[in-house]
């Protein structure tokens, strides 16, 4: 028998999916409830009371529809914490990963944390901090491949970590605008190397 307030045959996960695809194209703030119910229910539609049975709040839906695509799209961070990989071969791969995802026209272009997230100070307050808290985890992982990098001998001692946590977080959030304008793929893969060059000038001399 279907649970209450959900209409028989209700997929859960297909309905995440869908709601991860609209909140990853068109924003949190832009999305709104009667898109999600008419997306997520298959042809008839959620009702609004199957809606809020289900997930709750948008909120908590968005919360879940980012879990998804982490776990989808997330391997980058899988890659920089990898310690059977050099840590210089950590970043690399995964800055060329996250390029390949974000540009892949098989799915909404760009990274779902950097675009998807309300800018609205005064709207979206736990959605917004979930995003950022996501944001915030990418930045750890980098953080922990470079100073595996000063460990490992392959950065110098005095190298400066924040400044380079910033410089490749700040690429990979970038990529987000590049492929939604149109820059060329390439163009931006031809990127990583350039970002890696800071990595190689404070390298360890041996």
């Amino acid at each position: 028998m279907a649970r209450a307030g959900r209409p028989r045959g209700f997929d859960r996960d297909a309905a995440v999916d869908s709601a991860m695809l609209l909140f990853w194209e068109r924003g949190y703030e832009r999305t709104s409830l009667d898109e999600l119910r008419r997306t997520m229910g298959g042809a008839k539609g959620l009702s609004s009371a199957s809606f809020y049975a289900a997930f709750g709040s948008k909120e908590a839906l968005y919360r879940e529809a980012l879990a998804r695509y982490h776990a989808l799209h997330g391997g980058m961070l899988e890659i920089l914490r990898d310690r059977t990989l050099a840590p210089r071969m950590r970043l690399e791969r995964a800055l060329r990963a996250s390029v390949a995802v974000q540009g892949d026209a098989s799915h909404p272009l760009g990274c779902m944390l950097t675009l998807s997230a309300p800018i609205d100070a005064h709207a979206g307050g736990e959605a917004r901090a979930v995003a950022a808290d996501g944001r915030a985890f990418t930045r750890a992982a980098l953080r922990d491949c470079l100073q595996a990098g000063v460990e490992a001998g392959e950065l110098r001692p005095d190298a400066d970590l924040q400044g380079l946590t910033a410089l490749f977080d700040g690429f990979l959030l970038g990529v987000s605008i590049q492929v939604r304008d149109g820059v060329p793929l390439a163009a931006i893969e031809a990127g990583v190397g350039c970002a890696l060059a800071a990595w190689d000038a404070c390298a360890a001399r041996h």
